[in-house]
C-alpha cells in the first residue's frame, strides 16, 4: 500500500459543527464572546416585532432570571460578525393561527431581519419547534434554506426536507458528547441549538465555555454557518 493511500485512511475525518440560538436576549453577549474566543461560528435566530427602541424585560426564565430583549438599535453592532436567522416576527405558535396570518410572520419576520442588517436571511427557527405542512410550505415559498425544529436525531445531514431540520441536541443535554461522538465516527455535520438564557449562573457559563475550547480543539471540527450546508 502507498503511503499516499495509508495516509489517506489514517487521516481524521472532518466533522462540520454547527450552532444556533434563538430569541436575541442579553446573554447572547457573552456566549459571543465565547464563541469569538475560540474561533467559533454561530447563527442567531430573532424575532424583529421582539426588539424595541430600548433593552426591555422580557420574562422571568424558571421564576429566577430577568431575561432582556436587546434592543433594535444595537443589533448590527452587538451580532456583528455571526448570521442571524428568522425565528418569526412574533415569535406564535405558527401552526395554530390562520395561514395567511403565519406567512405574514414568517415573510415580515425575514424582511424586517434583511432590513435591519442589509443582507439575505436564509434561516429559519420555528418558534416553539412546531409546524405543520403547511408551515413548511410557507418557511420554504418565503425564500429560506432550511428551517430547525427542535427533533433531536442521531444524524442530521442531509435532512429529508430542508424545512424540516433537526438538530442533534440541545447544548445542555446529558448526552451532548456521545452524540458528538457518533456523528465523530463518520464524519458528518453536528448541530446544537439553545437558549443563552438557559445559562444560569458562572458554573453554567463555564462549563460552556469548556465545551466550546475542547470543540475548537478538535482538530476534526470546523465550525461551519448554516447556509454552507446548503450551498
Amino acid at each position: 500500500m502507498s503511503n499516499s493511500s495509508q495516509d489517506a485512511q489514517t487521516a481524521p475525518k472532518t466533522i462540520r459543527v454547527v450552532q444556533c440560538w434563538d430569541d436575541g436576549v442579553n446573554d447572547d453577549i457573552r456566549v459571543m464572546e465565547i464563541l469569538r474566543k475560540y474561533g467559533a461560528k454561530g447563527s442567531f435566530n430573532l424575532n424583529a416585532a421582539s426588539h424595541g427602541p430600548q433593552r426591555q424585560s422580557g420574562w422571568k426564565y424558571k421564576d429566577v432570571k430577568e431575561v432582556y430583549r436587546i434592543s433594535r438599535p444595537e443589533l448590527v453592532s452587538v451580532y456583528e460578525g455571526f448570521l442571524i436567522a428568522n425565528h418569526s416576527l412574533a415569535h406564535p405558535h405558527l401552526e395554530s393561527i390562520p395561514i395567511a396570518d403565519a406567512v405574514r410572520e414568517i415573510r415580515e419576520g425575514r424582511d424586517q431581519l434583511e432590513q435591519i442588517f442589509g443582507y439575505p436571511v436564509l434561516g429559519f427557527a420555528y418558534p416553539f419547534g412546531t409546524h405543520n405542512e403547511a408551515v413548511r410550505n410557507a418557511v420554504r415559498e418565503a425564500g429560506h434554506l432550511y428551517a430547525r425544529t427542535t427533533e433531536n436525531v442521531a444524524d442530521v445531514f442531509p435532512p429529508a426536507d430542508p424545512m424540516a431540520f433537526h438538530s442533534n441536541c440541545h447544548f445542555h443535554s446529558p448526552d451532548f458528547w456521545a452524540r458528538f461522538e457518533h456523528v465523530k465516527q463518520s464524519g458528518g455535520v453536528f448541530y446544537f441549538w439553545g437558549h443563552s438564557y438557559e445559562i444560569m449562573n458562572e458554573d453554567d457559563w463555564q462549563a460552556f465555555e469548556k465545551k466550546i475550547a475542547i470543540l475548537s480543539a478538535d482538530p476534526a471540527v470546523v465550525w461551519t454557518d448554516l447556509p454552507e450546508l446548503f450551498a
